[in-house]
């Protein structure tokens, strides 16, 4: 763990564009933690099914023939490659749990190589180029946060970005920074009226976590067309005042951002909104709605 005289984290964020071979998506991705690790991230999160192409734009049994179970080759490529650079790797791949049993999973590997956990997306959307209830049952393993030498994570994936509960369940049990590994594009009959205020709407809702959370926020997402679906990259960092620390482009690459760790509990101390909510007053959170 981080000690309090050495409260900040490098945080590396891997963009990638995406082929139909997966021993090339894990070759391209290894490359790219490797310049990460060169340029001293400590923790690193590559994109949502990083391994594959996004599969999900049609609905197809065939696809499944790409998920792997965890550990599996894919994680364990990346487990040998985080004990090698001693660095926290997030590795989100398509988990085979049991036939007809798949997730859309995050690993998350500690600088040793050893797997922490792992994280199973809990929403699952379905929508046009966005077939994922045909492919992922939802999780069942709840918001989690793992201890690593960096500090204490929590992964969520792609449509769990969208909803607070997420953000601060993982949040409530001591999430240093927050990640969100994903997957998320335009389709050309929406961009050019939607494009920017769905941009807009993606960022700002997770740039509120943060603030109401008092963390830092990282998404991760994929770059390239495939498809229909331009994927519109973007990752970024956001500190816990909703401050953007960094935004990549359209573009194959990394980024690597300082998050301090001792100036966000600083932010905690003076906005303490853990303290002040009202745990007696949420018992309509567990409705679906409330008519």
């Amino acid at each position: 763990m981080a000690t309090q005289e050495s409260r900040t984290v490098s945080i590396g964020l891997i963009q990638m564009a995406m082929v139909a071979e997966p021993a090339a998506n894990v070759a391209q991705a290894e490359g790219l933690v490797r310049e990460a690790a060169a340029q001293d991230a400590q923790v690193i999160c590559l994109p949502e099914m990083f391994n594959t192409l996004y599969f999900c734009i049609t609905q197809d049994t065939e696809q499944f023939d790409l998920a792997e179970p965890i550990p599996g080759p894919c994680v364990e490529a990346m487990q040998a490659l985080a004990k090698e650079l001693g660095v926290v790797i997030i590795v989100p791949t398509f988990e085979r749990r049991a036939p007809g049993l798949y997730h859309n999973t995050a690993a998350i590997i500690d600088t040793d190589g050893s797997l922490l956990g792992k994280y199973r997306k809990m929403h699952i959307p379905q929508d046009p180029g966005f077939e994922e209830k045909f492919y992922f049952t939802p999780g069942d393993l709840g918001f989690q946060v793992w201890d690593t030498q960096f500090g204490r994570l929590g992964v969520c994936i792609c449509w769990d970005q969208w909803y607070p509960e997420a953000a601060r369940l993982t949040a409530l049990k001591g999430a240093d920074i927050l990640f969100y590994p994903t997957a998320i594009g335009w389709l050309p009959e929406e961009k050019p009226a939607l494009g920017d205020a769905q941009h807009n709407a993606w960022e700002t809702v997770q740039r509120g976590h943060a603030v109401a959370n008092g963390c830092h926020v990282v998404a991760v997402n994929r770059v390239g067309t495939e498809g229909d679906t331009e994927f519109w990259g973007r990752s970024f960092v956001s500190d816990y005042y909703g401050q953007l620390k960094h935004r990549m482009e359209q573009e194959t690459g990394v980024a690597i951002v300082e998050c301090d760790l001792k100036a966000q509990e600083d932010f905690r101390r003076i906005w303490p909104f853990f303290r002040d909510r009202r745990i007696d007053a949420y018992d309509g959170l567990t409705k679906r709605f409330i008519d």
